[in-house]
């Protein structure tokens, strides 16, 4: 069995980079406040800090929605959801392990443009999270989601971007990507 592998500090490095820029780019994008992603928490985390439950192998990342509220208030209307982005650190580095032609931070910029842009669309209630398990939404909203990915992404001047794009082109155009059933994010 193979080794389960994280990323190294200076991989961790390249991804909070990338979160930096991805927010940044889904804010204006969506035209959200900073207090708007406040106030509809979400996270971000690595292979390192994710459950059992949380590791999944194919996709680069997944989204996984948690209800939460305070210990003190027994009431469910002061819950609040909170959306974790799971990154799946040994998937994305076998990728860019195999495919010399992707390096790590646009792949990266790219996973978590996609990420973001879901939970934005959880947000904005454009779609609900209670559909992700049903397949054929799930693969028309992965469709969408991979569009809006590119039409956020492809104006950009990112060493290696163009390459990421042509990677994902099988999603955003609907062919093939679902008969592979792999890779969503």
């Amino acid at each position: 069995m193979q080794e389960y592998r994280y990323f190294n500090a200076q991989a961790l490095e390249r991804v909070d980079h990338a979160v930096l820029m991805a927010e940044e780019l889904v804010n204006d994008f969506f035209k959200l406040s900073a207090g708007h992603w406040l106030k509809n928490r979400y996270d971000i985390k690595t292979a390192r800090d994710l459950a059992f439950h949380e590791r999944v192998c194919g996709p680069f990342a997944q989204v996984i929605k948690y209800e939460g509220r305070q210990k003190d208030v027994p009431l469910g209307s002061s819950s609040v959801s909170l959306y974790k982005v799971c990154l799946q650190d040994p998937a994305i580095l076998s990728v860019v392990e195999k495919n010399k032609a992707l390096l790590l931070d646009p792949f990266l910029l790219y996973i978590l443009t996609h990420e973001l842009v879901h939970v934005a669309r959880f947000l904005r209630f454009e779609h609900r999270y209670e559909n992700v398990g049903e397949a054929d939404l799930t693969m028309a909203e992965e469709r969408k989601v991979h569009h809006l990915t590119h039409t956020i992404l492809h104006g950009l001047s990112v060493p290696g971007l163009s390459e990421v794009l042509i990677f994902y082109g099988k999603w955003r155009e609907g062919t093939g990507a679902e008969k592979q059933g792999k890779n969503f994010g």
